[in-house]
């Protein structure tokens, strides 16, 4: 019986560190001055072969969780509109649940204009939250901080 017990155990436990190790998404963070006082911040986000990423915007049938980019609150700056997407967005439609998802394959980059109230050097702090699925399964929604310098 321990043995069973043991055996159990340790299958319990190497599914977890499987599931743990899945990360299909790599995200890179980086700031461009285009301008006096004037960045774009860029969430670069490489996504693994047979995996997707959803869309910040997506269909009122859709179920899944779309990409949020938040920013705190900094007085030394203040966001010109919302994030841009740029890569090729893929409508995905499913037949047989009758619902479908913006989503992206390969790489998408999330670009944040920004300006600063003065010449002052600062990070732009935030999280990104987001979910990735491959044809069989979906990840359970992560978020990863980011801080970026403004040089």
């Amino acid at each position: 019986m321990k043995k069973i017990f043991f055996g159990f155990f340790l299958m319990v436990i190497a599914s977890i560190g499987h599931a743990q190790m899945l990360n299909p998404v790599l995200w890179t963070f980086s700031a461009k001055k285009t301008a006096d006082k004037t960045y774009e911040v860029h969430l670069l986000a490489t996504i693994q072969n047979g995996w997707h990423l959803y869309s910040q915007t997506q269909p009122a049938d859709g179920i899944n969780i779309p990409t949020e980019i938040i920013f705190n609150k900094n007085p030394l700056l203040t966001l010109d509109g919302k994030p841009k997407e740029t890569g090729k967005m893929e409508v995905f439609v499913d037949k047989k649940l009758g619902i479908s998802a913006n989503q992206y394959k390969d790489k998408v980059e999330f670009v944040q204009k920004i300006k600063l109230k003065s010449g002052v050097k600062t990070n732009v702090v935030g999280s990104v939250e987001f979910q990735t699925c491959d044809d069989k399964k979906c990840l359970p929604p992560k978020k990863l901080d980011f801080s970026i310098a403004l040089k």
